[in-house]
């Protein structure tokens, strides 16, 4: 988004999985309240590293993206609510396209793209990185869009691992 249409500001939101370090019932949790409550039970407002980490990776969105998670009790996969002020004006067509053809060239392999009426479990053990649901995407103007995308934060992360593993092995 950023490269094509810039970014001016934006809000994450991940919708994530149950993981490992939460609790099955409630009870004592050292980071916080909300992580000490049932994960089985509960959909969790919690902090995410994610926002943080875009601004280090993509020193210009430093300071205009920040964003939070809800834990959710499903066993795996997670999804990206971006919304997004773009800096040029554009359409959500517009936007669609640019991820669509990012999703067959230079990011093939990492980003999908799916304009297929999805839901979580259409992602379990999909290895890339993200995958771009065109028909979850909202346009409020030519400069205000929520974007969605589906991510396997277990087996999607773990190839990524196996790839790094790779390029390291390879030098």
């Amino acid at each position: 988004v950023d490269d094509n249409f810039g970014i001016e500001e934006a809000l994450m939101t991940t919708v994530h999985a149950t993981t490992a370090t939460q609790l099955t019932v409630d009870g004592p949790s050292k980071k916080d309240f909300r992580g000490g409550r049932s994960a089985l039970l509960n959909i969790i407002p919690a902090s995410t590293g994610a926002a943080k980490a875009v601004g280090k990776v993509i020193p210009s969105l430093n300071g205009k993206l920040t964003g939070m998670a809800f834990r959710v009790p499903t066993a795996d996969v997670s999804v990206v609510d971006l919304t997004v002020r773009t800096q040029k004006e554009t359409s959500l067509e517009e936007i669609k396209a640019a991820f669509k053809e990012a999703s067959e060239g230079a990011m093939k392999g990492v980003l999908g793209y799916t304009e297929d009426l999805v839901v979580s479990q259409d992602f379990v053990s999909d290895d890339r990185t993200s995958i771009f649901d065109a028909e979850a995407c909202i346009e409020l103007n030519s400069k205000f869009f929520k974007l969605v995308s589906w991510y396997d934060n277990e087996f999607g992360y773990s190839n990524k691992l196996v790839d790094l593993a790779q390029k390291v092995n390879a030098l």
